[in-house]
C-alpha cells in the first residue's frame, strides 16, 4: 500500500501577516493624503482667480511681475522677457497704472553685481512702458516676499501677477496669504531644454506642498 503525503500549498497569510499588510497600507495612504490635501489646496486655490487672457482681466492697483532670472550678459532669461511682454500689453490695455518688478537684486557672495529689477526695468521700458510707472523691489527674492512687497511698497490691495503657467496657481495662493487679493495671468513655460520644462513642472507638486505647510 502506498502512502500518500498531502499536497501542501500557500496557506492563507497569517494574521501578523495581515496585520503589517494593513498598517502599511494604511501609512501608505496616510502620507498620501498628506501631500495631495496641500497640493490640491494650493492648486485650486489659485486656479479660482487664473485669467485665460489679458482682455478677461479686471483693472487692478498693480501688475506684479515676479522674476525669473538674467542672462550673463544681464538681459532678461527668455521666460522673464515673456512675463514682462505681457505686462506691458496690461499696463497698454489700462489694467493698471503702475507696474512692480519683483526680483532678486542681491550681490553673489563674490560680489558679482546682480540686479534682477534693473534688468526688466530696461526691457519694458523699449515696451514703452514709462519708468514713472515702474515700481522697482530688489527684495523680492521669494514669491510671498513678492506679493507682501507688493503691498508695503505701492499700498495696492488688488494685482494681476504675471508669471508662468505652470507656477501661476502657486502664486496667486501666496498673494492671497500675503493680503494681496490677485488675478494672474500666465505665459508660456516652453523651453528649447525639454528636461528643465519637465523639471520646473514637476517641482511645482513639492513647492506648493511647502506653500500650504506654511499656512498650516
Amino acid at each position: 500500500m502506498t502512502s500518500t503525503t498531502p499536497a501542501t500549498g500557500p496557506g492563507p497569510a497569517h494574521p501578523r501577516r495581515r496585520r503589517a499588510l494593513r498598517v502599511t497600507a494604511a501609512t501608505v495612504g496616510a502620507l498620501a493624503l498628506a501631500v495631495v490635501v496641500p497640493v490640491a489646496w494650493v492648486q485650486l486655490t489659485g486656479q479660482a482667480r487664473v485669467r485665460p487672457s489679458v482682455e478677461s482681466v479686471e483693472p487692478v492697483d498693480a501688475i506684479l511681475v515676479l522674476g525669473a532670472g538674467i542672462r550673463p550678459d544681464g538681459t532678461p532669461s527668455p521666460y522673464l522677457r515673456r512675463r514682462l511682454d505681457a505686462a506691458a500689453e496690461l499696463y497698454h490695455a489700462g489694467v493698471a497704472d503702475q507696474v512692480v518688478l519683483s526680483g532678486d537684486g542681491q550681490p553673489r557672495r563674490d560680489g558679482t553685481p546682480y540686479d534682477e529689477p534693473a534688468s526688466m526695468r530696461e526691457w519694458i521700458l523699449g515696451r514703452g512702458v514709462p519708468d514713472a510707472a515702474l515700481t522697482l523691489d530688489r527684495d523680492g527674492l521669494d514669491t510671498t516676499a513678492s506679493c507682501r512687497r507688493t503691498v508695503e511698497l505701492t499700498g495696492a490691495r488688488t494685482a494681476v501677477v504675471v508669471t508662468q503657467d505652470y507656477h501661476l496657481r502657486r502664486a496667486l495662493f501666496s498673494c492671497s496669504r500675503a493680503g494681496l487679493d490677485a488675478q494672474g495671468v500666465g505665459v508660456s513655460a516652453a523651453s528649447a531644454t525639454p528636461r528643465k520644462w519637465a523639471w520646473w513642472h514637476v517641482r511645482e507638486i513639492p513647492a506648493s506642498w511647502r506653500a500650504a505647510v506654511r499656512e498650516l
